[in-house]
């Protein structure tokens, strides 16, 4: 079996699942691109916890609303993909085999930052799921050692997903459009990311809060990006980045999405 690429993608506002995007159609036509898998992975924004990583052994996870606002239409969705408890099993004797400490949740459910994407790329939700949470306060190098733990994963036909937003400053948003222009400050940040995954450089990707222009403005909390080092570290040593797919929605949430293999 040839190893799975690993994946991050942006999943911007929940509204994602209903409205019409060139974000939404990339992810509606990625599931299809792809080898089927055999169980996905998804590390999520939208699950931290305090000191180590969590792996959820539901075995049919429920579809988490985490969110206000929104029309009943979206929260009427409902993704019942059958959790994977043997695979978040696995994953946590792959952190515990490399030092790494593990939690585990009994009932964690889905949230919008997985069902979200995996609903427009995997509609008939027929591959079994599960979550691994955030470090809650780690940086971008522990994040890429959780990934790199799960590594062996892509060898056995698991898709692993880190799901954020390549920018993401909600202080920013004030009604504009989905189809409203980017400002200049989530463009030079969407292009300086770009520039060090297509060079594959690591040490300033790590350092991005440093180097890269505008980044404490597009990220004012780091939680949205570090899906993206998960998914790096667990396409494993010498994998190269490739860009999916590049747009902008409400004008402040760049939608790019890289494979990494």
């Amino acid at each position: 079996m040839s190893p799975l690429p690993t994946i991050f993608v942006s999943h911007g506002s929940p509204m994602l699942a209903l409205q019409d995007s060139p974000a939404r159609r990339f992810l509606q036509d990625l599931g299809r691109s792809l080898p089927r898998p055999k169980a996905i992975v998804v590390v999520s924004a939208h699950w931290e916890t305090a000191g180590s990583p969590a792996v959820s052994l539901a075995a049919q996870p429920e579809t988490i609303h985490d969110f206000g606002g929104f029309p009943q239409d979206l929260f009427a969705i409902r993704y019942p993909a059958a959790g994977a408890p043997e695979l978040a099993e696995q994953a946590a004797s792959l952190f515990e085999a490399a030092g790494i400490a593990v939690g585990r949740s009994a009932q964690r459910g889905l949230d919008h930052g997985a069902w979200v994407p995996l609903s427009l790329m995997y509609p008939d939700a027929n591959v079994p799921v599960m979550q691994i949470s955030l470090v809650r306060g780690a940086d971008p190098a522990a994040h890429e050692t959780l990934g790199s733990a799960l590594s062996q994963l892509r060898h056995e036909g698991v898709l692993v997903i880190g799901s954020g937003s390549l920018t993401h400053n909600l202080y920013e948003f004030r009604g504009q459009p989905v189809d409203a222009p980017a400002p200049y400050w989530v463009t030079e940040f969407e292009l300086w990311m770009r520039e060090q995954l297509e060079a594959s450089d690591g040490a300033a990707l790590l350092d991005y809060r440093k180097r890269a222009p505008s980044a404490v403005k597009n990220h004012p909390s780091e939680e949205h990006l570090l899906p993206l080092f998960v998914a790096m570290g667990a396409a494993g040593a010498g994998a190269k980045a490739q860009l999916l797919h590049s747009s902008v929605e409400h004008g402040v949430l760049a939608m790019d999405a890289y494979a990494f293999n």
